[in-house]
């Protein structure tokens, strides 16, 4: 009897011995995921699992569906994960705004992002991978099928918050270079060269993990073509900043072969923003179009607006007035939730 407990205790042993070494640093991450300050729409996770951006790239991981995939086939390594999307489709209006202003003491720079969607479960990862810089990322928990009635309460329904580390809507690494994501109705770039294709939000997850400057980021971005995924029925354009003030939008030419479009913020001013129409000069207009942005989502009277209020504040920011701000300086984020404007979060690395 005692022998065979003993075998009995040692197969245990080597059973949970295999688990820890095999998903180790899963484990370890689905047990950091917690609400934040009790907001039930607001979570907060640590990211220890590791994960191959360079293994991404070589697998051209372009559109929603194979990046679902390669989670479960990778991070749940033979688990019968299933994680479905549930981003908008077209025809909805999408209603974002980002800039990067000089903070009002003239000592570094805010970057700020209103992500209206919908009202969806949010959040906060933060990263520190191996190779790589540290950050601090946003995901609508959409993207891997959570919702306001399914959400991350139990080990079960948490292993899904583990594709959050590829689907940052927004974000900032150690050394304050942040970046976003806003959407252009039927832009949805489908670059196709002989390069390594990434998919929508992998281009920002490259950013955070390996560049310090807007230079490195544009510089990055010539050695991949950006492919969204056209079944979402939206494309993307992208506001990427750095700690030392540089600031840049990147497009997509929907009339010259998804040629990329770069759009900086002119010398020696003291902020640049976007909403969800393009800016590059080629394409800028200051009518509504559908061709050219989103006319339903007010986006150019939001661009006026936004741009008004900087300007009369002389490009500084002294106070949150978007839900998420990024003081680039000290490396932290700022967030207000869609259920609690009242209520200001803030996460440090």
């Amino acid at each position: 009897m005692k022998k065979a407990l003993f075998w009995i205790v040692g197969i245990i042993a080597a059973l949970c011995i295999a688990v820890a070494c095999i998903w180790g640093g899963e484990i370890a991450t689905l047990s950091s995921i917690e609400s934040v300050e009790g907001n039930q729409y607001l979570y907060k996770m640590e990211y220890k699992a590791d994960y191959d951006l360079d293994d991404v790239i070589a697998n051209d991981i372009d559109e929603n569906a194979e990046l679902l995939d390669y989670v479960v086939g990778r991070i749940g390594k033979g688990l019968p994960l299933k994680i479905k999307s549930s981003q908008v489709a077209e025809g909805e209006s999408f209603a974002c705004t980002s800039f990067q202003a000089a903070q009002a003491d003239g000592d570094g720079f805010f970057f700020g992002r209103n992500y209206d969607f919908f009202k969806n479960p949010t959040m906060v990862t933060i990263s520190r991978p191996k190779k790589g810089y540290a950050s601090i990322a946003c995901s609508d928990m959409s993207h891997f099928g959570y919702s306001l009635e399914k959400l991350p309460a139990s080990l079960a329904t948490k292993l899904n918050c583990l594709a959050s580390i590829y689907a940052p809507v927004d974000g900032i690494n150690e050394k304050g270079l942040c970046t976003s994501i806003l959407a252009l109705p039927r832009q949805a770039s489908q670059q196709d060269s002989e390069k390594h294709d990434v998919g929508t939000t992998i281009i920002m997850r490259l950013w955070l993990d390996r560049c310090a400057t807007v230079e490195e980021a544009l510089a990055l971005l010539e050695t991949v073509d950006v492919r969204h995924d056209a079944a979402v029925g939206s494309g993307y354009h992208y506001l990427v900043a750095d700690a030392k003030g540089d600031c840049a939008v990147v497009e997509f030419d929907l009339f010259d072969g998804w040629k990329t479009l770069i759009t900086r913020k002119e010398d020696g001013a003291a902020y640049m923003h976007v909403t969800n129409h393009l800016l590059y000069e080629k394409y800028l207009t200051t009518e509504p179009d559908p061709v050219f942005g989103n006319p339903h989502s007010k986006s150019w009277w939001r661009y006026e607006t936004a741009g008004a209020y900087l300007s009369g504040h002389k490009g500084t920011v002294e106070d949150t007035q978007y839900s998420n701000v990024y003081d680039q300086k000290n490396v932290t984020l700022y967030l207000r939730s869609w259920n609690d404007y009242d209520t200001t979060h803030s996460f440090s690395l």
